[in-house]
């Protein structure tokens, strides 16, 4: 492939970045284990810690920090929902229902993009979802785990947040019309970050970590949620929401990679071959979306002409 390919502006370079981004943010459940807090409250760590850095990096942008539009208020308000329901949803009901339900954003942001926006996916994208589907459902069903201390309303979390994470992803696809990724990064966050406080305090929830190796996970978390985050925001001004969204999953398959790394936990063929999944669903995705293109391509000359006529 030519160096022409991988330029800023190049749908392979923001494929890069998407999976560079997504990488960094699979250490989010690790960061949230050793943050010594509640489930919202290390969402309002996460926050707070990653804003002096946002507000640097959004200052650098054409235009600056600027106004929040509705759109990037709108994706701080999904995001702390996602946050608060997903850590939620983890503790509630089993390790696999959790992780299957939270894992349906690719199939709600497709059926939307479907039959709301009437982007019709091509075959090819459609058997990638299927395969990153699949590949997530693996992952989950070869971990261990019990039910969790409500399994129905926890199942009920963890699919509302598919819908929260849909949101985030099509909000900040709009914010990235007219504003810079971390300008929309920064006021998604600034909004998030008081909202998962009223939670944590409103659930009685740990705020305060309990001693510097608490503090420093807090601090690693909003490092990771500028660059995960912040990375992502820039892909999904480059990409269309459902390949990002596929090719988003590749969290977990860090996640469990470096839970098996750091924690010991164990790796069993069948979350190996999910992850195997997940990675050959991203290729698919991309490639269908490549097809799609070149499709589009062949077509307008004909129309073209036929409009000649």
């Amino acid at each position: 492939m030519s160096a022409m390919a991988f330029r800023p502006s190049s749908r392979a370079f923001a494929l890069i970045v998407l999976l560079i981004a997504a990488s960094v943010l699979g250490l989010a459940p690790i960061l949230v284990r050793l943050t010594e807090t509640g489930p919202a409250a290390a969402g309002f760590w996460r926050f707070l810690f990653a804003l002096p850095l946002l507000t640097i990096l959004a200052a650098r942008e054409p235009g600056g920090v600027g106004a929040p539009s509705k759109w990037a208020l709108l994706a701080g308000l999904f995001f702390a929902l996602d946050l608060s329901f997903w850590h939620y949803g983890i503790v509630m009901t089993s390790v696999a229902n959790a992780t299957v339900l939270c894992n349906l954003t690719p199939v709600v942001v497709t059926l939307f993009g479907w039959f709301v926006l009437k982007e019709r996916p091509h075959r090819l994208f459609i058997l990638a979802l299927a395969l990153a589907m699949g590949g997530a459902f693996a992952m989950a069903a070869g971990a261990d785990g019990g039910q969790g201390t409500n399994p129905m309303l926890g199942d009920l979390f963890s699919l509302s947040v598919a819908v929260w994470y849909s949101g985030y992803f099509l909000a900040v696809q709009a914010a990235r019309r007219t504003a810079g990724a971390m300008r929309v990064t920064f006021w998604a966050t600034l909004l998030g970050a008081p909202l998962l406080l009223i939670v944590a305090l409103a659930l009685g929830e740990a705020v305060i970590p309990a001693g510097p190796a608490g503090w420093a996970a807090c601090v690693a978390m909003g490092v990771m949620h500028v660059f995960g985050q912040g990375g992502v925001a820039w892909a999904l001004g480059k990409l269309p929401a459902s390949v990002t969204a596929v090719t988003i999953l590749i969290q977990p398959v860090v996640a469990g990679l470096l839970g098996w790394w750091i924690f010991g936990e164990t790796l069993t063929p069948v979350q190996a071959l999910g992850g195997a999944l997940v990675l050959g669903a991203i290729v698919l995705a991309q490639r269908s979306q490549r097809t799609k293109t070149v499709q589009a391509a062949e077509t307008e000359p004909q129309d073209a002409s036929n409009g000649l006529k």
